[in-house]
């Protein structure tokens, strides 16, 4: 070898040694915020397992309890990571729950009730947070969650909008509201369904495209019958597959929203094309089965340690003092989508 090809090779090794050495002191600096998240995302979930709480508003009232951790300038780098890369990460695995085929099997009326029930809820609660007083996007951000996939969609549409002194404190207040609420009609609309004497399948689709989190569209389902829960889980999925077009609306309407001179996010972000991407590959078919189960997986820990890691980032004194009109904004957006599904149930063919 000759003293030129020597220096070459050196210098390739060192090169190699910097980067390497720079990604360790990376993992060093995210490691302990990121564990801390990890140990309160599975404490969640514990909670949830054994005591049925709702693993989204289980992960926030954790992290909430030790958000001092934020403040830490060892753990604060791991929980920014958290609540920003990771949230993405998560959001972008939902695609693996949708196929194409699946929305085809539903057949044109549920398509369009569920699309045209989003639609107007997001619409609806637009208009009505400016009647209270609240900025058009609020009402983006509450309506989305709750038309959508609730906290889920919560987390994605806060990650498209632009940065804004108060964006933290209503994508938390729209978390656990829209927690809290999906629980209820858990438990409500299954007595609802049965008291209006609606079919398996009309009462899958009631459920699939009202309650918000889809955990408990499950849970909900499954209480009336194997057809029921089917149903409503493949309603459900349609709405979670609305997601993207959502995101780069409300992405749009919001860009002149944010901070001035602040930093506009992407009018397309990264993670939505991911989830696009995704769902068109598990259209295919080319992904297995436990892989796709794995992913949804991923995502939903991805996102309950997001939660975690918001929680930590917020103080509890900021959603003590809401007051009542946020919570009549949601709660209200709740009502309106449950009572335009009814109706528009009532011509299903």
């Amino acid at each position: 070898m000759s003293l030129l090809e020597l220096r070459r090779a050196l210098s390739a090794e060192g090169r190699a040694f910097r980067l390497t050495s720079t990604g360790l002191a990376s993992v060093r600096t995210l490691f302990p915020g990121a564990i801390a998240c990890a140990v309160l995302a599975a404490a969640a979930g514990f909670l949830s397992m054994h005591y049925a709480v709702p693993v989204m508003l289980a992960a926030l009232l954790l992290g909430m309890a030790m958000n001092f951790l934020a403040a830490d300038p060892v753990c604060a780098p791991g929980i920014d990571f958290m609540a920003r890369t990771v949230l993405r990460v998560g959001v972008a695995l939902l695609g693996l729950r949708i196929t194409v085929s699946q929305i085809v099997a539903l057949g044109w009326h549920p398509v369009l009730l569920v699309i045209g029930s989003v639609v107007a809820t997001i619409a609806t609660a637009a208009v009505a947070a400016r009647l209270l007083g609240f900025k058009t996007a609020f009402g983006l951000l509450t309506g989305g969650a709750t038309a959508i996939c609730g906290a889920s969609a919560a987390l994605a549409l806060a990650a498209a909008m632009p940065a804004h002194p108060q964006k933290q404190r209503a994508t938390l207040f729209t978390i656990v509201g829209v927690s809290t609420l999906s629980t209820l009609a858990m438990i409500v609309y299954p007595i609802v369904a049965q008291a209006l004497g609606l079919a398996p399948r009309t009462a899958g689709i009631f459920l699939g495209a009202t309650i918000h989190d889809v955990a408990q569209v499950v849970g909900a389902g499954y209480s009336l019958s194997p057809e029921t829960g089917d149903v409503a889980t493949v309603v459900k999925l349609l709405r979670v597959g609305l997601l993207l077009p959502v995101i780069v609306c409300v992405g749009f309407s919001t860009r002149e929203a944010g901070e001035p001179g602040g930093r506009r996010p992407p009018l397309l972000p990264g993670f939505a094309l991911a989830f696009a991407a995704l769902v068109l590959f598990n259209s295919t078919g080319a992904v297995p089965a436990a892989l796709a189960a794995l992913g949804t997986d991923v995502s939903r820990w991805c996102l309950v340690a997001a939660v975690a890691a918001l929680g930590m980032k917020t103080q509890v004194r900021d959603l003590a003092t809401v007051g009542f009109r946020p919570v009549a904004l949601m709660v209200g957006e709740t009502a309106f989508l449950a009572g335009l599904v009814l109706v528009l149930l009532r011509w299903a063919p």
